[in-house]
């Protein structure tokens, strides 16, 4: 994670972006966030996903099929003794989930996100 984290973070919140580690599966109140705005970063606040995209996987971790145009870099994971596709915030590098093909249409995606590395901001309307 570079230094355009503008936000204090919390241990967890330290040790998921900073040190790509994962929050416990279910732990997160971001799993039941059902109104609609936007999903930001919480290092940086940069915008990552409209909540149009939220979905429920079954997974224990918020998950979204599409990430907002220019949201989210990937690199590839050999952590654990498998291969994942990793995603970091395109601001700041935090480390926010890894993105699986086994999502819904339109994209068969699904970006299984830290809930710990969100912040939630509701439309305002």
């Amino acid at each position: 994670m570079s230094d355009n984290t503008t936000r204090e973070l919390t241990p967890e919140q330290r040790r998921v972006l900073l040190e790509r580690g994962t929050e416990r599966p279910g732990s997160s109140p971001l799993n039941y966030e059902k109104r609609p705005g936007e999903f930001q970063c919480a290092g940086c606040g940069a915008e990552l996903f409209d909540a149009k995209t939220k979905y429920e996987s079954g997974s224990g971790w918020p998950s979204f099929y599409d990430t907002l145009p220019g949201a989210v870099t990937t690199t590839a994971d050999t952590s654990h003794g498998m291969t994942r596709t990793e995603f970091n915030c395109a601001k700041c590098g935090g480390h926010l989930g890894h993105v699986f093909d086994d999502g819904p249409q339109p994209t068969g995606l699904r970006y299984c996100t830290n809930g710990c590395a969100l912040d939630f901001k509701p439309d305002e309307k």
